[in-house]
């Protein structure tokens, strides 16, 4: 089979079940089944903890909760335990299950030629077009929930490797949601600044693949106008400065270890909301320290933010020494030693 031949992806990810990828592999009898899950040790970095790996037989989807993890579809686990590119973990499925390599070609000239439109030039006399205004944001505050989520699993395997302690795990009121608008995920409440709870964030199980999203949010809900954990933060003395992180899971390990006034952006960026809301309490946050990720995303986040809150509080920007870090990956050690430095 010719290693330049082009493939349809998708049409082979629907053709291909992550059970015959595992059996093919002679890993299937080491898989314990339950429900639409299949879990067992990570054949890709060579696991034995027998609930690190799980398949979920529906979505035709893996992910490791342990050392690696790694996630996707099953091209993505080839590619892994193979150690080559996606296109060739795609010829590799057609030769091992037989498929009919010309239903999965797609021609190579449709796939590199697009038709191209002439786009006229612009007339040397002809003024720039104005680039468009983006539409004002809406600030109605978003409205506490009328429910909330029951029968959550606090002791799900996900937040043990996350490196949760059931103390975090309640104090945040965390756990897996079994059914509703949040199944198979982790239920995550957020609070406005008063504690009324006016959404749940849902977290993926381990990686998610192409078609899943990491985090699920409900419709209509406006993260740009909370600032998660905002409501306990405020509880926290004035004289401690107040840490400003990304993600829940940041949030949750700084808590755990000491970093009690600490809040999540739900992101890279700082929304207008977000500073009016820090400058209006800016006599419990007279100091503020930003601890974003250390990579593209947060260092520009980084810096923006700074500038916009040096307007009306004093702010330090912490870095990391290793590129790609982030703030639930520090220990309780790490994380004591920079707390320490910004008492």
């Amino acid at each position: 089979m010719p290693k330049s031949m082009f493939v349809d992806f998708k049409a082979i990810k629907a053709a291909v079940t992550m059970e015959q990828v595992l059996d093919r592999y002679g890993l299937l009898d080491k898989f314990k089944r339950s429900g639409d899950s299949l879990s067992g040790p990570c054949p890709i970095h060579k696991g034995s903890n027998p609930t690190q790996f799980r398949v979920s037989i529906s979505k035709n989807v893996f992910n490791c909760f342990s050392e690696c993890k790694h996630g996707g579809n099953v091209l993505d686990f080839i590619a892994k335990m193979e150690d080559v590119s996606i296109h060739a973990a795609a010829l590799k499925a057609v030769e091992w299950f037989n498929l009919d390599p010309k239903s999965f070609e797609r021609d190579a000239e449709s796939e590199n030629t697009e038709e191209e439109v002439e786009t006229p030039k612009r007339k040397l006399d002809s003024k720039p077009r104005p680039k468009p205004t983006p539409p004002p944001e809406d600030t109605t505050p978003n409205k506490p929930l009328k429910f909330k989520l029951e029968k959550l699993d606090p002791e799900h395997p996900y937040l043990e490797e996350r490196g949760l302690s059931p103390e975090t795990i309640s104090h945040f009121e965390i756990g897996f949601c079994g059914k509703g608008i949040m199944a198979d995920r982790i239920a995550i409440p957020i609070r406005d600044q008063a504690g009324f709870i006016v959404a749940y964030a849902g977290r993926f199980i381990g990686e998610p693949g192409d078609d899943e999203a990491k985090y699920k949010l409900p419709p209509g809900f406006k993260k740009s106008l909370e600032l998660f954990h905002l409501d306990q933060a405020l509880q926290e003395p004035p004289e401690m400065p107040l840490i400003i992180v990304e993600g829940f899971f940041d949030c949750m390990r700084l808590f755990q270890y000491g970093c009690r006034k600490v809040v999540a952006l739900m992101g890279s960026t700082l929304s207008a909301a977000q500073e009016e809301r820090l400058k209006a309490h800016r006599d419990k946050f007279p100091r503020i320290v930003i601890m974003l990720d250390e990579d593209e995303a947060g260092i520009t986040g980084r810096a923006d933010i700074a500038a916009r809150l040096a307007n009306f509080c004093f702010v330090k920007v912490h870095t990391f020494e290793r590129e790609g870090t982030q703030p639930d990956q520090l220990t309780a050690e790490e994380i004591q030693t920079i707390t320490e430095a910004y008492l």
